[in-house]
């Protein structure tokens, strides 16, 4: 490991330099993109997880790992040379040019040597990995900064999908069930002024059909707002009732033996609903399937269809699901190609 990390060093060197001279003239995004490549090298055969930079301290790093780069040869070098020196002293000592209290004395230096040795390559790869962890990876101050900004874009975010809800709640009021007692009024004034009882009794019944309708569209929208079967059943049960009033049929393997809180049951009822509505009225899917299961700590979410795929993840339904999973600090995956179906993979802590 020491002895690739002096060879990748030598040419990490060659390409600072080439790096100085193409830099300000042009290919600046080119010889960014391999200044990340070789530091994603780098991580790799330190076996530290990746990490993505940006800016100067990617070549501040490369520049520094110049120094772990001459030390790791110079120890390499060494053993060699003791390799080469341990092979001379067995041939002389099997030729009997050496006494054996001579090559017993050359055995002990050099076994100092070696331990010497071994000890200085472990200590460059200490430092090689060193720099890797603090020039590469964020400190506290970014760390936190990194997530105050996080958190001003999920408020931002969340902002925007509550603002997004409430004014398809208030279409919903509007175009369907205002319109729908609009009429369920017309009909009941005609009726209390027909003279005819035949006639009033049709209107009558027309007017009771319209009122079950209004009330099923009222309920679908109070649904909307806040799923209250969460506050008498678990996600399985409210899931379940969502499932008999899809058009598409939806198969639910839900294996939780704990609960998990509140907002995280509420976040994946809507992530479902909004996923069972999309797949019905775009996807021409003939099943939607739901897997619900425990991971470590977080409740992972799966949704599946069969249908033509090609969701567009930048859509305002799919994003104001993906800023509703953020706000849990949870994460949110869409996988949809072009006609193998849809799956929407929802991760969120419940610790």
């Amino acid at each position: 490991m020491v002895a690739f990390g002096a060879l990748s060093g030598a040419a990490e060197a060659v390409f600072l330099v080439l790096a100085g001279l193409v830099w300000p003239t042009r290919g600046r995004a080119v010889v960014l993109e391999a200044a990340q490549g070789l530091v994603a090298w780098e991580r790799r055969r330190l076996r530290l997880p990746p990490v993505r930079v940006r800016g100067p301290r990617v070549f501040g790093y490369l520049g520094a790992r110049l120094a772990p780069a001459v030390l790791g040869a110079v120890t390499s070098g060494l053993l060699v040379v003791g390799l080469v020196l341990a092979g001379i002293v067995t041939r002389a000592l099997v030729a009997g040019r050496m006494s054996a209290g001579e090559a017993l004395l050359q055995v002990v230096i050099g076994g100092l040597l070696l331990a010497l040795n071994i000890q200085a390559i472990g200590s460059v790869l200490e430092l090689d990995r060193w720099l890797a962890r603090n020039l590469l990876e964020p400190g506290r101050r970014e760390e936190l900064e990194q997530r105050i900004s996080e958190l001003t874009t999920t408020r931002a975010g969340v902002m925007s999908a509550v603002d997004a809800e409430r004014r398809r709640i208030e279409r919903d009021l509007h175009d369907g069930l205002q319109q729908r007692l609009v009429s369920l009024g017309l009909l009941l004034g005609r009726a209390r002024r027909s003279r005819d009882p035949d006639q009033a009794a049709r209107l009558l019944t027309q007017a009771h059909g319209d009122a079950t309708r209004a009330l099923d569209e009222l309920r679908e929208v109070a649904w909307r707002v806040y799923p209250s079967a969460l506050d008498h059943g678990t996600l399985d049960d409210a899931l379940s009732m969502v499932a008999h009033r899809s058009a598409v049929p939806v198969r639910i393997d839900y294996r939780l033996t704990e609960r998990p809180p509140p907002p995280v049951e509420t976040a994946l009822y809507f992530v479902a609903c909004e996923a069972i509505t999309n797949a019905a009225k775009h996807s021409g899917a003939t099943v939607i399937h739901i897997d619900i299961t425990r991971r470590g700590t977080e409740v992972e979410m799966r949704l599946r269809d069969d249908g033509q795929g090609g969701a567009d993840p930048y859509g305002s339904g799919l994003q104001g699901l993906a800023r509703r999973v953020a706000a849990l600090d949870g994460r949110f995956a869409l996988d949809s190609p072009p006609g193998a179906g849809t799956m929407i993979q929802v991760g969120l802590p419940c610790e």
